[in-house]
């Protein structure tokens, strides 16, 4: 019997290797000087009579590349030199999985590079290894290491970025518009044929950028940069910050190359898009526009690594803004890693660089500094915007600290974070002037015409709920975290004056508060004069009222929501404008009136995802009306605007905002009911009929869950377990072991640990003081495994029951903790367990 194991072994692994053999083919043909190679899903033609280029790339069985192919370029001020033509033909050598190319010389005497190629096929990518020799040291106005010319600018519809971003091909639509970034990492796609191409750049020592080119003949050029130090943008005199560039090519600034001798390796590596980045089967939705709206419009705020916002790099003076709260929530729609550690990178360059000593945030960035006020920007970028100190940034810094901590679970990183969130919150907490636990703004009165926050020209003064309604929310976040660290003080500190804050929020107009009892919703501000403004049905103001839970008033939520429905259906609306109502002339910038226009009152597609949350928790039809009136227009337009029309409903604006993505963020975190957290995934949902029988893949911890959504029954699942409930609760999984929280408890109730390889499935019926019942089921008839209950009464018996016969009986300890371990004989058991 040993010696058959062993020659099955021995045959099944000469199988694999042959198999994997075949998929690799390696053919030189000296006479035509080519070679061909690759495996079963990429394969490239080298040629190489008096130059040396890549000619085809075939991708998934379809050529992806131009007549140029992929090849090295190097551009001075005087000439241009490239592996296109070489005064001699470089020497090739092949074995059965490697090309290599030697003595690849270009350039003049003052210039000359030598290059060697290897290239390595394997069965699952083809690794280029370029040694690269520079003789003397030289001024290079660009590099290309290498170029690839890809047929046209519609081969790939995007190339996701190594920090979590995208350069969207459908924005090019000019000849000779470049946009240019600092990383090692792009995934190009097509959605329509599925077709992928991942390349990963690793150059020792020195710093890689990438550049993307619309050809003057409508191609698409990638360009990837190897320098001594990082790559600056050319332009703008004076700032060197700007990334997008339209009719020219030359993104990077000049830069000296050094003498030496270098490596660098490319690692290429075809996918099947619709697979790798595949969301599951939706019910009720078009799944294929969610996947749209999430792969382009929600990554077009991150311009570059360690520059995450809301505006996209296509806007003219290329803004991010600080003050937006929702920058961290994107990453639950997008559900990359690679967006959240890009996340992270970009939050500890803002904290180092965009907080002031006395804890104020910087709440711009841009390009150029235009919008600034005169002399408030840093040489970093940062800037005070030219409407006014817009205070959000405050809270805001904290609430995507707090939410990409929740999506992470990284304590260490969140750990970093905390002298400079606890600065951030400090400095607005000061401005308390009063005592009534409203901040106060740096303007006092709207006839000073200033702006307090992110709603910039509108002239928001004193006392500010949308500011303050951001503040009650980054504290409620941030006083958890605080908890977790171990500073009980400052937790009680922060979730004190969070309570307090909503007291006085809720009062009425007339008592200092912002409850309009005449009008059945929340104005916007109060002057220092005690004079109200904003009473226009502010929608912000309103959303993030209830979604933070400011508004626990049932009656009240009702009275706003009914009102906002009923203007909706009046006016026919896709979307939620920003105000109902005008303002008055005086209390916003002149050229938006008269009404409606701009922030006075056009459709802002980023108040979204707290839109969703609101009326998912009042109707969830009607909230998952306008998310489909959202994936429409996505098909009509990509929703690549600033903001639509209140008068015609078309878009407007070339300030492309991610944030005309939250609306399906929303989807994902109101209706779907998606909460990664710290400690558990959170299943929460509020679907609808149309949505039962949804089965969504959703990536948690390095690891791909399917979650279950089914009228009055729930479910996340793994390779190994599976958690089922009619309620919400947490799942959390790691190795052996699975985890059940019992609805929003953060304390786990249910700890399950078995060597059994088979999927055991735990469908939990009732969870109370008196009885716990789940059933439990398995493929295997005959498992083991052990069970750690929580938040039971403390030294009582229970008894354990089993298909209603008694197990056994077990006594919880001093803290409410019972652990028992239980063989079981069936493959479906029902387990009762009652004090």
């Amino acid at each position: 019997m040993r010696y058959y194991l062993l020659v099955s072994i021995v045959v099944f692994a000469l199988a694999s290797a042959a198999a994997n053999a075949q998929s690799i083919s390696v053919k030189n043909n000296p006479r035509s000087k080519a070679v061909a190679f690759g495996n079963s899903s990429l394969t490239l033609v080298l040629n190489y009579n008096h130059e040396c280029r890549i000619s085809k790339m075939d991708v998934n069985g379809e050529n992806v590349i131009a007549s140029d192919g992929i090849y090295s370029e190097i551009q001075t001020k005087e000439k241009t030199f490239s592996t296109l033509q070489l005064q001699h033909s470089p020497k090739v050598k092949v074995s059965t999985n490697t090309v290599e190319v030697s003595d690849i010389i270009y350039g003049d005497d003052n210039t000359a590079v030598h290059e060697n190629w290897k290239f390595i096929v394997s069965d699952s990518n083809i690794t280029c290894s370029i040694t690269r020799t520079f003789p003397k040291a030289f001024d290079a106005e660009s590099v290309s290491f290498p170029a690839i010319e890809f047929n046209n600018i519609n081969t790939w519809e995007g190339a996701f970025q190594g920090f979590g971003g995208i350069a969207w091909f459908y924005l090019f639509n000019e000849k000779l518009m470049t946009y240019g970034v600092h990383t090692n990492e792009a995934s190009f796609w097509n959605s329509t044929n599925n077709n992928g191409l991942h390349v990963v750049v690793n150059a020792p020592g020195k710093q890689v950028a990438m550049k993307y080119s619309r050809t003057d003949n409508d191609k698409l050029n990638y360009s990837i940069a190897v320098s001594q130090k990082e790559m600056v943008p050319r332009y703008d005199s004076g700032t060197h910050r700007r990334r997008f560039i339209r009719k020219k090519t030359d993104v990077w600034d000049a830069f000296k190359i050094m003498a030496g001798t270098s490596t660098e390796t490319i690692r290429f590596s075809a996918f099947n898009y619709g697979k790798k980045y595949a969301r599951g089967d939706f019910k009720g939705v078009n799944g294929k526009q969610v996947t749209s709206v999430l792969n382009t419009i929600a990554r077009m705020g991150v311009i570059d690594a360690k520059h995450f916002g809301g505006n996209s790099w296509h806007t003219p003076y290329g803004p991010i803004c600080l003050h937006e709260q929702y920058i961290a929530q994107l990453g639950v729609g997008i559900n990359d890693s690679h967006y959240l550690d890009g996340y992270k990178q970009c939050l500890d360059f803002y904290r180092d660089n965009a907080i002031k000593p006395d804890g104020r945030v910087w709440p711009r960035w841009a390009y150029t500094n235009e919008d600034a006020m005169p002399g408030q920007f840093t040489d970093k970028g940062f800037y005070e915007a030219q409407w006014g100190y817009l205070m959000d940034s405050n809270p805001d810094f904290v609430s995507n600290v707090s939410d990409l901590y929740n999506q992470t679970g990284d304590i260490a990183w969140v750990k970093k974070q905390q002298q400079a969130c606890e600065k951030a919150l400090d400095y607005l907490l000061k401005r308390d002037s009063n005592g009534n636990h409203l901040v106060e703004m740096m303007n006092d009165s709207h006839t000073q015409k200033r702006s307090s926050d992110w709603i910039d020209i509108i002239w928001a003064s004193y006392e500010n709920a949308f500011v303050n309604a951001k503040l009650y929310h980054a504290l409620s976040l941030w006083s958890n975290i605080e908890q977790q660290l171990g500073n009980k003080e400052k937790a009680s500190y922060y979730s004190s004056f969070a309570e307090q804050l909503k007291i006085s929020f809720n009062k009425s107009v007339h008592d200092g508060g912002f409850w309009d009892e005449d009008k059945g919703y929340y104005d916007y501000w109060r002057d220092k004069d005690e004079s109200v403004h904003g009473d226009n049905l502010v929608t912000p103001v309103n959303f993030m009222a209830i979604a933070y839970g400011i508004c626990d008033d049932t009656t009240r939520r009702n009275s706003i929501l009914e009102k906002v429905e009923a203007e909706m259906q009046k006016e026919k609306l896709f979307f939620w404008p920003i105000s109902f109502f005008p303002y008055k002339t005086d209390e916003g910038k002149e050229y938006q009136f008269p009404f409606p226009y701009y922030e006075n009152g056009d459709i802002f597609l980023s108040w979204g995802s707290v839109a969703v949350q609101a009326y998912a928790l009042w109707k969830p039809a009607l909230a998952l009306h306008y998310i489909k009136n959202i994936l429409k227009q996505d098909s009509i337009d990509g929703l690549a605007f600033q903001r639509y029309s209140r008068k015609d409903q078309s878009g407007q604006g070339d300030d492309i905002l991610s944030g005309n993505s939250l609306a399906v963020v929303g989807l994902y975190q109101s209706v779907y009911g998606f909460h990664p957290l710290y400690n558990r995934f959170y299943l929460d949902p509020h679907i609808t009929g149309e949505l039962s029988g949804s089965r969504l893949f959703y990536n948690y911890r390095g690891e791909r869950l399917t979650i279950g959504l089914d009228t009055n029954l729930y479910s996340v699942s793994n390779k190994r377990f599976t958690i089922s409930s009619k309620n919400d609760f947490g799942f959390f999984s790691v190795g052996d072991t699975v985890i059940y929280y019992n609805e929003d408890n953060s304390a786990y109730a249910l700890k399950a640990v078995t060597k059994n390889k088979n999927h055991l499935h735990l469908q939990f019926i009732q969870w109370n003081s008196k009885e716990i019942i789940w059933e439990q089921s398995s493929p295997d008839a005959s498992f083991t495994a052990a069970y750690s209950i929580s938040q039971l009464l403390p030294r009582r018996t229970y008894l354990i029951y089993g298909d209603g016969v008694l197990l056994k009986k077990n006594k919880s300890d001093g803290s409410g903790n019972l652990i028992f371990q239980q063989s079981i004989s069936d493959k479906k058991i029902k387990m009762v367990l009652q004090n």
